[in-house]
């Protein structure tokens, strides 16, 4: 059995996932700078979908833009989802931690997060996108006194807990470098803990560089860590029961491969020089069958 699923990075924590004729978006936001002038969503391409879904994990400015209700209109099916907290005139489902809806074939769970709002799953025809919102264990370990550490890594461990016992297929969770040390530790829990598919980093600050250093040492036996970096950059994933092959394209980038699941050595230890709440498993390796072109 195979499913292909396509994910569009467009800016800080924002994504498209295209899933047949069903498009989700997450944390659309067309930055300070206007980064997404000429690539980013109309209306007119809404159109393509027969359903279209709108996240919104907070009411933060770069996590929240009003431009998303521009889209709302004839000849395109918008059904939006927003934090319970929310506060003002902002349309859509609100929606707590621990809640469930489904529509049209998705089902949408909300986890808890470490920051104001929510993080999302969607489920689709047995395809589990997880979207982590400002969930991160948030950090500064060398500004931050131990009791404030203590605090989040407590806040941390308990918005996990359920997450943990997930199946995910793709994760997009925050990577963000303006925590300083050990701004990678709540990113590499989630990878050892939940062991996602496919894991992307976001939110890392307009730092490229950091996304791309992160997926070339943060990639394990059971987990595929890519980056997407670049407006419309898109990630197309077909999932096979023994492997997983992908592709990023863009205007100026095509790069293809395939990994075996459990592809990874477990002696090449990714995580090294991280602070990593998890132990490793050091169980029976699987054998490397990665290919590249």
């Amino acid at each position: 059995m195979e499913t292909t699923v396509k994910v569009t990075y467009f800016h800080q924590s924002g994504f498209s996932v295209i899933l047949d004729r069903i498009l989700l978006i997450f944390d659309y936001w067309q930055g300070e700078e206007g980064e997404l002038e000429g690539v980013g969503i109309t209306p007119n391409e809404l159109k393509e979908y027969e359903h279209v879904f709108v996240f919104v994990s907070s009411t933060r400015e770069d996590q929240f833009d009003k431009v998303i209700y521009d889209w709302d209109q004839e000849g395109v099916s918008v059904h939006y989802f927003v934090p319970q907290e929310v506060k003002g005139n902002v349309r859509g489902k609100r929606m707590k931690p621990g809640e469930e809806v489904r529509l049209f074939g998705v089902r949408i769970n909300t986890y808890a997060s470490t920051d104001i709002g929510v993080s999302y799953l969607v489920t689709y025809n047995d395809v589990t996108i997880f979207h982590g919102g400002g969930l991160n264990l948030w950090h500064w370990r060398e500004e931050s006194s131990l009791s404030d550490i203590v605090k989040a890594e407590r806040d941390f461990d308990e918005a996990m807990e359920p997450i943990e016992k997930l199946h995910i297929d793709i994760a997009m969770f925050t990577l963000d470098p303006r925590m300083g040390g050990l701004f990678d530790a709540g990113a590499n829990h989630f990878i050892m803990a939940v062991k996602p598919r496919i894991f992307i980093p976001m939110h890392w600050q307009n730092r490229r560089e950091i996304a791309l250093d992160y997926a070339r040492r943060a990639k394990t036996r059971y987990t595929e860590t890519i980056a997407l970096t670049r407006p419309r950059e898109q990630l197309e994933v077909t999932f096979r029961d023994t492997s997983i092959a992908w592709k990023i394209s863009a205007a100026s980038l095509f790069e293809k491969g395939e990994v075996a699941l459990n592809s990874l050595n477990q002696d090449d230890n990714p995580f090294a020089e991280s602070d990593l709440p998890v132990a490793l498993d050091n169980g029976e390796t699987g054998g490397a069958e990665t290919e590249n072109e």
